[in-house]
């Protein structure tokens, strides 16, 4: 070919690739789209948190104080919270911003006192590290949270959470739990900064249920994100206006009246979550010669079934439960207590896959019942919680005494299995009240026997929702906490995920469903072969190296001498 042609076919090739470049960065420019090439999705966000981010209309400030020194894993953990957060911002754009801050950086101690004291009073939570030199320890306070701030309101976000069983038998995978929440965590808190209008929970009241003392941990944490009210049946016309109700322990029976309203209200979409006790039994009840758990008639049971489940008139006991102080002795002239395994007192540590209880630690049980399922058209029906396999059923009217606390347990009685003591409903409900006479008898709204599709959550212990209260009354425990143990378990976790996936009509929620996959190294095989594997990474890419220059050298060469001209004597 002609020097001249190709120099004008290299020429066209140029100009042709520059063109194809420029083209492609307006198009880019223009149109965006990414590419999550790894096989558990890690980088890419639920469609409802992409949604939530678009719309922003107001600027957004996370501030994230872990920062500072620490192990490898808070060290991942703080690198997806900036991964996260960076992907945030190719959605919200500048509307999003994130700083991070090491508390312990402050020089003066009263300062950093006060500075602690302020974060813990917002709601980030520290926790201790113990570091382990020689004969040495050292513990160091770390802050695995933040706060997401939105104006004059402000969110805390706590990053360390999951199962702590989980932890239990590894750091790791409790850390690798909080890091698959990281996205849910931020753009719940970003998701409630941004609410114009608060949703609005009722508590019913008047049938006995669980008093101010006894719901006061539950009532504090729902209005930081809810409207609270206290709602008296008789006093209401309809349940109209409110998002969602509690009935946490009732132990008088509602009148059909009062039933009629919470029908209507299910039916034309308002969700419900019911903690019931179908057996009447207290802790202080229990005598010296024991008691008697009778059936307790709250007639909400036909109200159920018309649901699609059935509350069963019976107690569980599972080996796997929780501990209550015994007398065991005197020492001289002091009783002696010992904690004892109380098998009426569960701890539910299996779960559904599903974002309610995704991560879930467990939950602490007392007096719970079964619960099965009957045909209801148009309901799905999710077993949400269950007792361990080692659970016992105890069919009414059930005997009650202390003393069971103080044997030796008989495995072969505790064969039951698991036992579903949790349902999640989800569809359209049918009214009770369908070709059935009104029992209001003024005309107050309009009846619907079908309507709009709504969710009803019920669970077999009425005690659930409720947080110990000391002697006299004055003061009230986190929700979940066991003054035996000194632990915390979930059921604040279970009611607020629980109504946080009720009401969220945007699918936030779903991004708890995220899953990464954890891959640890063999610590032994690494400790076996480390020599070989430091040489292969020191002496494998000098070794490709010096083949790629000797084999580019051959090659030219060889080019080169097959193009050389042929000098010819005239």
């Amino acid at each position: 070919m002609p020097k001249t042609a190709r120099n004008y076919r290299d020429g066209l090739q140029y100009a042709v690739a520059l063109v194809v470049i420029v083209l492609l960065n307006i198009i880019g420019t223009q149109v965006f789209f990414r590419l999550d090439l790894t096989e558990d999705q890690r980088y890419t966000l639920n469609p409802a948190t992409e949604t939530l981010l678009e719309e922003m209309d107001r600027p957004v400030l996370v501030d994230i104080y872990l920062e500072g020194e620490f192990p490898a894993g808070f060290a991942r953990l703080q690198k997806a919270i900036r991964e996260k957060l960076d992907e945030f911002r190719v959605y919200a754009g500048d509307n999003v911003q994130y700083r991070f801050v090491d508390p312990n950086a402050i020089a003066d101690a009263k300062e950093r006192a006060a500075f602690y004291r302020e974060l813990q009073e917002k709601g980030v939570i520290p926790t201790n590290l113990v570091d382990r030199e020689g004969a040495g320890r050292s513990e160091k306070v770390i802050w695995p949270g933040a706060i997401v701030r939105v104006g004059d309101r402000e969110e805390p976000v706590i990053f360390l959470q999951g199962d702590q069983r989980a932890s239990n038998a590894s750091p790791e995978a409790r850390l690798n739990q909080s890091v698959e929440g990281v996205e849910y965590r931020l753009a719940s808190a970003i998701q409630r900064a941004t609410l114009t209008q608060r949703r609005k929970i009722g508590l019913i009241r008047k049938h006995g249920e669980l008093d101010d003392y006894e719901t006061y941990s539950l009532t504090q944490d729902l209005q930081r994100i809810y409207d609270v009210q206290k709602v008296d049946l008789d006093q209401q016309v309809s349940l109209e206006g409110f998002d969602a109700i509690i009935v946490a322990k009732p132990d008088s029976a509602f009148s059909e009246p009062d039933k009629f309203k919470i029908d209507q209200f299910v039916v034309n979409g308002g969700r419900a979550l019911f903690f019931v006790d179908p057996l009447a039994i207290e802790l202080d009840s229990i005598g010296p010669d024991g008691t008697v758990a009778f059936p307790l008639e709250l007639n909400l049971l036909d109200l159920f079934f018309k649901w699609g489940v059935r509350i069963n008139p019976d107690l569980i006991q599972d080996l796997n439960a929780a501990y209550i102080p015994m007398f065991v002795g005197y020492m001289g002239d002091q009783p002696q207590m010992r904690p004892m395994p109380w098998w009426f007192f569960p701890l539910a540590n299996q779960f559904a896959d599903h974002p309610i209880t995704k991560n879930l630690d467990a939950v602490y049980l007392r007096f719970v019942s079964t619960i099965d399922t009957v045909k209801a058209d148009g309901i799905t029906k999710t077993p949400l919680m269950f007792t361990s396999q080692y659970s016992r059923i105890r069919p009414s009217p059930a005997r009650v005494n202390f003393n069971e606390a103080r044997l030796q347990p008989q495995r072969e009685q505790f064969q039951a299995g698991p036992q579903a003591v949790a349902y999640l409903l989800e569809g359209r409900f049918q009214s009770l009240y369908t070709n059935r006479l009104s029992p209001v008898t003024v005309k107050t709204f309009e009846f619907r026997e079908q309507n709009e599709p709504s969710q009803v959550l019920i669970v077999s212990d009425g005690d659930l929702p409720r947080n110990e209260v000391n002697r006299d009354r004055t003061d009230a425990f986190p929700l979940g906490f066991d003054r035996v143990s000194g632990l915390t378990f979930s059921n604040r976790d279970f009611i607020m995920n629980a109504l946080e996936y009720m009401l969220d009509e945007d699918g936030v929620v779903l991004a708890r469903n995220k899953e990464i996959a954890l891959r640890p190294l063999d610590a032994p095989r690494i400790e076996q072969e480390r020599v070989q594997w430091q040489l292969l990474n020191l002496v494998a890419p000098l070794a490709l190296l010096v083949l790629f220059g000797v084999g580019r050298y051959f090659w030219r060469k060889r080019k080169y001498e097959r193009k050389a001209p042929t000098l010819t004597q005239a």
